[in-house]
């Protein structure tokens, strides 16, 4: 199986976090900024079950596409789950604790995607 490209993978994510009712999804390239990865995308859940369970149904599916997380960071029970995919780093947020840590705000130099182009 061939590894997904960048692009495919962040569709790919936003199309299963889209499946799942995950809120507010947000794309942001951050390469031009840091050597951390090339995106982030954020997303989150109304609750700490359903956090949890948008990270298992992303890493499941992207796994069976045949890309798996470097690492994954916050799986037990946590209200901000992190899978690295090396150029992509999917952040899920229960929704408080996203508001509180802002990466939108931390990374506002970086460019947001129109992620419309991924969900049609």
């Amino acid at each position: 199986m061939a590894k997904l490209t960048q692009e495919e993978l962040i569709k790919a994510a936003v199309k299963i976090l889209d499946g799942k009712k995950a809120e507010d999804i947000r794309v942001i390239g951050i390469g031009d900024l840091t050597i951390i990865a090339d995106y982030f995308i954020i997303a989150d859940g109304t609750s700490s079950t359903h956090t949890k369970s948008l990270a298992d149904e992303l890493e499941f599916r992207l796994k069976e596409m045949g890309r798996e997380p470097r690492q994954v960071q916050g799986n037990n029970g946590s209200n901000w789950i992190v899978l690295d995919y090396s150029d992509v780093v999917v952040h899920i947020f229960y929704k408080e604790t996203r508001d509180f840590y802002n990466l939108e705000r931390l990374w506002s130099d970086g460019h947001d995607v129109d992620i419309k182009q991924y969900l049609e």
